[in-house]
């Protein structure tokens, strides 16, 4: 139990941050091409109360924390009507890349400062190791989403990326894979597929690392 808390209490800021963040990017974007459904429902704010989903936000984040991996889960999704965008098609890439997009800019700035501390706090200090194992953490958080997202599989963010260049007809059998999302997300989750597909995404996490601690020191 005493790992558990500890392993949540690590993970659960660059978590919540991660989750929010990218609901946030999409309802900011949707606003900049003519959207403003996200934030006339109050979305477009870096609360995280407001996106709480209770699977993904509680349920999901509870398991991967108790099995002592990576803390995985999502928000819920902002509103978007794409028929008040100026640009349709660009619209709806854009906003949907946001999210995901949003989640690497926050590893970025995540192995920044990780590497600020490394540098430049010293061991001494009482909660230098907490702070390094919370960045890597929200480094690790980070990447892990903004893959998932991307993957183009209905109803994620990468799916909704693939639906911009095709027409009516065809982006609405796409989107019919959506039915087996569930099952989709088990066979990640039980499997080795998605770690495969994280290996690209932790050797840039590594590196980013690596090359601003080279930078800070």
């Amino acid at each position: 139990m005493q790992g558990f808390i500890y392993h949540l209490a690590i993970s659960l800021p660059g978590f919540l941050m991660a989750i929010v963040f990218h609901e946030w990017a999409h309802a900011r974007v949707a606003l900049w091409f003519g959207d403003d459904t996200a934030e006339r429902q109050g979305r477009l704010t870096f609360n995280p109360a407001v996106h709480a989903d209770p699977i993904g936000t509680l349920l999901f984040p509870l398991i991967g924390a108790a099995m002592g991996g990576v803390m995985f889960g999502w928000a819920r999704p902002v509103p978007v009507d794409p028929r008040r965008f100026r640009n349709v098609k660009h619209g709806v890439f854009w906003v949907s890349f946001a999210g995901p997009a949003a989640n690497i800019i926050l590893s970025v700035v995540s192995a920044f400062l990780f590497a600020f501390v490394f540098v430049y706090v010293p061991e001494t200090f009482e909660f230098h190791r907490i702070l390094v194992e919370m960045l890597r953490s929200s480094i690790l958080i980070n990447l892990v989403l903004a893959v998932f997202n991307l993957i183009p599989f209905p109803p994620l963010d990468g799916s909704k990326m693939v639906t911009s260049f095709l027409d009516y007809n065809q982006a609405r059998r796409y989107e019919e894979l959506g039915r087996y999302s569930f099952v989709f997300i088990l066979i990640l989750w039980f499997t080795n597929i998605f770690s495969y597909l994280l290996m690209p995404a932790i050797l840039f996490g590594n590196g980013m690392m690596n090359l601003f601690i080279s930078m800070l020191a």
